[in-house]
């Protein structure tokens, strides 16, 4: 890849598209060198071959004067559990459904097509978004084998590994990635680059690879938070297919403004979510929380979340997996035998040595359910979650200290702000001495993504920590 284009962001990119200086179908072509290039990260799982045939489409309609706006003729790689309605195949990383080509476009991949972009193919992702089994190591599928971390032997971060490790390397420009507890947070931390889960029902569902409704969500990796802002705006909005997206709540754009931490008081709860940090990630969360300070924001710490510790369970995802996993595979086309749980179940029992390298454990335990989410364990826990996660938990914390925000380090918030619904944004925090990187995590309440994106843009400008994988070294 040339070197003015390394590390390059959306206005970079777009004022040379303006002068005439790069055409989309040479920058895909240039990303499409470096996927090439680096086969040993296994980031990405497929290119799509119409590309280069696309952004030369969006080139000449730039030329005519029909620009669609700032995602005009820029690259973006899918997570392999997002559905597009082309040659691309949706396989959510296993070998049984590999040959899966969706029907229609999800809501999020037609959006971005809407917003001009080019859809470069599907990045790599844990089997089954990490809830196939237990113990499997983030990044590692049947189909792919196992994703690399570009800045050396760390994970790569689960379960949207190759969105996260794609867009760090310079493979894309821009990413999308799915995340129902800590898979776009996690990667983002891992690689060094800008994660946003949104608030549940701000992105459409429709057309994803589902682990649990109630926490799935679409989100934006990119390599700076403003990137990643614009990244959200195009695959936000309302979808008939998606009820949770009819709330007819609005958003304002972020308002970026470099002294934004500036009197704002962000909370930092330690009891229930600290207490197994290694040491290395300790001490760069305690100096991001210094860089916080010196940026001008009042960290209150502790600010400890009243529920923090309650008895939280995982009956929700076990239950809500079979029903919600089994509506999707209706989609699949029969010939491919693959139209519930238990086909999936009995394909990995087939093909054992390919498919049960770490076994199916929660496959086994979804199957178990009655599916129908009227079970007493399911309603009981969907309560606790809510209630605990919400006006017990974050909306409790944000209250009472005056708070705008929570911080952690990496995904260690991610579980609760999950079961909630509730945003956050990773942006990148820092290096281990080993070179591993380390995110900070701002969270806050439903739909304060502007807020909490011009926060971690202010703390981004102060501290300028993203460093390329070659950089870090």
């Amino acid at each position: 890849m040339s070197e003015w284009l390394e590390e390059a962001n959306l206005s970079q990119v777009q004022q040379m598209f303006a002068s005439g200086a790069l055409t989309a179908e040479e920058l895909v072509f240039q990303y499409l060198d470096q996927v090439a290039s680096r086969p040993d990260l296994r980031a990405v799982c497929e290119v799509n071959p119409d590309a280069p045939a696309i952004a030369a489409a969006l080139d000449r309609a730039r030329r005519e004067g029909r620009v669609r706006g700032p995602l005009h003729g820029i690259p973006v790689l899918l997570k392999d559990n997002i559905d597009t309605a082309d040659h691309l195949h949706t396989s959510a990383g296993s070998l049984a459904i590999a040959e899966h080509v969706a029907r229609r476009d999800s809501q999020v991949a037609a959006q971005l097509r809407r917003a001009g972009a080019v859809i470069l193919g599907k990045a790599s992702m844990t089997e089954w978004a990490n809830f196939m089994t237990e113990g499997m190591p983030s990044g590692y599928s049947s189909r792919v084998g196992q994703v690399r971390n570009a800045y050396g032997p760390f994970d790569p971060g689960g379960s949207s590994a190759g969105s996260g490790v794609a867009v760090s390397a310079n493979l894309t420009m821009l990413a999308i990635g799915t995340e129902t507890s800590g898979s776009i947070l996690n990667p983002a931390s891992q690689n060094a680059v800008v994660g946003v889960k949104p608030t549940i029902g701000l992105v459409s569902r429709a057309g994803i690879v589902p682990i649990a409704h109630s926490q799935d969500t679409a989100g934006p990796m990119a390599r700076s938070v403003a990137d990643a802002a614009t990244l959200l705006w195009a695959i936000a909005g309302r979808d008939r297919r998606d009820p949770a997206t009819w709330s007819g709540q609005t958003l304002a754009a972020p308002q970026f403004d470099p002294a934004a931490l500036r009197g704002v008081r962000i909370g930092v709860p330690r009891k229930g979510f600290l207490e197994d940090l290694p040491p290395a990630e300790l001490a760069i969360f305690e100096r991001a929380l210094d860089a916080l300070r010196s940026a001008g924001a009042t960290v209150v710490d502790p600010a400890e979340i009243p529920t923090a510790q309650a008895q939280w369970t995982f009956d929700v995802l076990v239950h809500e997996f079979k029903s919600d996993l089994n509506a999707y595979l209706r989609t699949v086309r029969p010939e491919l035998g693959i139209r519930t749980m238990r086909d999936l179940i009995a394909f990995n029992d087939r093909h054992r040595r390919q498919m049960l390298r770490y076994g199916q454990s929660l496959l086994l335990a979804a199957e178990a359910t009655s599916g129908t989410l009227t079970e007493p364990d399911y309603l009981r826990a969907r309560r606790n979650d809510l209630r605990w996660s919400r006006a017990e938990g974050i909306d409790a914390t944000l209250a009472r200290d005056n708070l705008a925000a929570l911080a952690f380090p990496s995904s260690y918030g991610a579980d609760i702000a999950a079961r909630a619904g509730y945003p956050s944004v990773c942006v990148p925090g820092g290096y281990t001495e080993e070179g591993e990187p380390v995110g900070l995590t701002l969270t806050g309440t439903a739909y304060s993504e502007a807020r909490l994106l011009e926060l971690a843009y202010a703390f981004e400008q102060h501290t300028a920590a993203r460093r390329p994988p070659a950089a870090a070294r």
